[in-house]
């Protein structure tokens, strides 16, 4: 992150304060200083659908991204194994993971973190996923996953019940 969180959870008070997604989404970009941001809730779709977007991302892709089936893509695959998924340089993947619209965006380091809703002891509920990517390469140490992790936390306080 470009600053240390000042919250005592690990979470930017810009965040914890934050009154909508938007708002809160805004905040963690600005945090981890990096150039675009994704907030997606599990619906009873069974689908992910975005709830917040921070930056701008190629037509074709805003719309695939809108609802994201679990499994699919780096949010999917986030969803599925309820465990962070983050790759240095979204152009280098032959996992399959990232999807090929994805190398249009311009974007290179990239994390997706589930957001999830409960008790810190059982890991709570996977409800959703926060992904930030930066246009540069980027590798995100165990400290930024983890304070990453606790404000995906904090904003599963956005989604619809």
């Amino acid at each position: 992150m470009s600053a240390h969180p000042d919250g005592a959870d690990g979470v930017p008070p810009a965040v914890s304060t934050a009154t909508t997604a938007q708002q809160a989404l805004d905040a963690v970009v600005r945090a981890f200083a990096a150039d675009t941001g994704t907030l997606h809730f599990m619906a009873t779709d069974g689908m992910l659908h975005m709830a917040a977007l921070h930056g701008e991302l190629p037509p074709p892709v805003l719309e695939q991204v809108r609802a994201i089936p679990v499994g699919k893509g780096m949010a999917g695959v986030c969803a599925e194994l309820n465990e962070p998924v983050t790759w240095c340089n979204l152009n280098r993947d032959n996992s399959g993971v990232v999807q090929p619209s994805a190398r249009s965006t311009g974007l290179a380091g990239s994390i997706v973190v589930p957001v999830r809703d409960g008790s810190a002891r059982d890991g709570g509920v996977m409800v959703g996923t926060l992904g930030i990517a930066n246009r540069g390469e980027r590798t995100f140490t165990e400290a930024e996953t983890a304070s990453l992790m606790a404000c995906a936390a904090s904003l599963a306080r956005f989604r619809a019940r």
